[in-house]
């Protein structure tokens, strides 16, 4: 019997949890060992604290990130939080009563159509706001002076968020301190489908209305020699093709491209909105089924059956077979299901680099 999955906790939950035992150590002027913290999913979680140090002026210490059988880039990293009270700006008095601002390993928002402003650091509302309400459970009453301050930190984040989207976003220098619930839950895909969404509000902001999703990175160079756009319209879904399309109708872009190669397009033409191998089955039986209905000659059919993968039906026909065709107009044809009022088009990447053959729109 399989064990059930374990969730983790996002970034966030875990610089609100640090920066409460920060402010605690601050306070009392001793050491704290764990913290509990009321997430905004409505439980409560206790989090060891490690590294900590205090004296007078500041305290800090981190939160080992745990993303339970989940795992992403930040999985292991450690979230830190140095507290110390500070001087009220007076220049804002409409400010949050925590001043709240990043350090090593925290990007900054470079780009407009992310959850903060161009400029701001990459720590979005509700983290923010988890730091404010942790960190104000123990200064509940203080000079009204002072405020307290709090800087996030992430040692390695600029390492990590070299393996990820966060340059291609607008977040540079460092990792974002995410999440709305404080909790990850296990092969949810939600990191995905979250980078897919903040890719897309970044391509609106910066006024594309035409975007390119790729189902990888070498269908994306393809698609980059081929399209001279924006490099906010090249959007990286991975497999999430579904997702993709539903959030482009949803905000309104005009024409979405999807750049696959021919294996990829068969799962999408077969109406799989998840093209991995674990959810979407390669049913070559469907082609043969296709072919038929199509008139195909039975030399071709026969070379439909006796192939093993869709590559290497692919090899044998070439890019520019009326078959390969009918498999883009299937395939375009669910793109427009699942994004309705949208024009939809495919960029057939080759295995091999070559140029590509496109489908179903003018592609200006």
């Amino acid at each position: 019997m399989r064990r059930p999955l374990r969730f983790g906790y996002t970034t966030g939950a875990c610089a609100a949890a640090a920066a409460k035992g920060a402010a605690l150590m601050l306070r009392d002027q001793r050491p704290v060992e764990a913290v509990e913290l009321t997430l905004p999913a409505g439980m409560t979680v206790t989090f060891p604290l490690h590294g900590q140090r205090f004296d007078r002026a500041s305290a800090a210490c981190g939160v080992i990130k745990d993303a339970g059988d989940d795992p992403d880039v930040t999985n292991g990293c450690e979230v830190r939080a140095e507290v110390r009270q500070g001087k009220r700006p007076f220049e804002n008095p409409g400010q949050s009563p925590v001043v709240i601002s990043g350090g090593t390993g925290i990007g900054r928002v470079t780009k407009p159509g992310l959850a903060v402003p161009v400029g701001a650091w990459a720590i979005n509302p509700v983290p923010r706001r988890m730091i404010t309400e942790a960190v104000l459970e123990v200064f509940t009453a203080h000079d009204a002076l002072l405020t307290p301050h709090v800087i996030i930190s992430i040692p390695d984040g600029v390492e990590r968020a070299g393996r990820t989207l966060n340059a291609r976003l607008g977040i540079i220098g460092g990792l974002s301190i995410l999440g709305t619930t404080g909790i990850v839950t296990p092969v949810s895909h939600q990191a995905w489908t979250d980078t897919i969404d903040t890719a897309l509000q970044v391509a609106l902001a910066a006024g594309c209305r035409q975007v390119v999703a790729s189902t990888g990175r070498s269908s994306e160079a393809i698609a980059e020699r081929h399209l001279a756009w924006a490099e906010e319209a090249f959007i990286l879904m991975g497999d999430h093709v579904g997702h993709l399309a539903a959030a482009c109708a949803r905000h309104g872009v005009r024409e979405l491209i999807v750049a696959a190669q021919f294996a990829k397009l068969v799962k999408i033409a077969c109406g799989h909105p998840q093209t991995h191998a674990a959810v979407a089955d390669l049913d070559l039986a469907t082609l043969c089924g296709w072919g038929r209905a199509a008139g195909l000659d039975a030399a071709l059919i026969k070379r439909l059956e006796l192939a093993h993968t869709a590559r290497e039906l692919y090899q044998q026909l070439g890019p520019r077979h009326p078959f390969i065709a009918l498999v883009a107009a299937r395939a375009i044809a669910c793109l427009q299901e699942w994004a309705p009022g949208v024009r939809c088009g495919v960029l057939l990447a080759g295995y091999a680099g070559e140029p590509a053959v496109t489908f179903g729109t003018s592609f200006e």
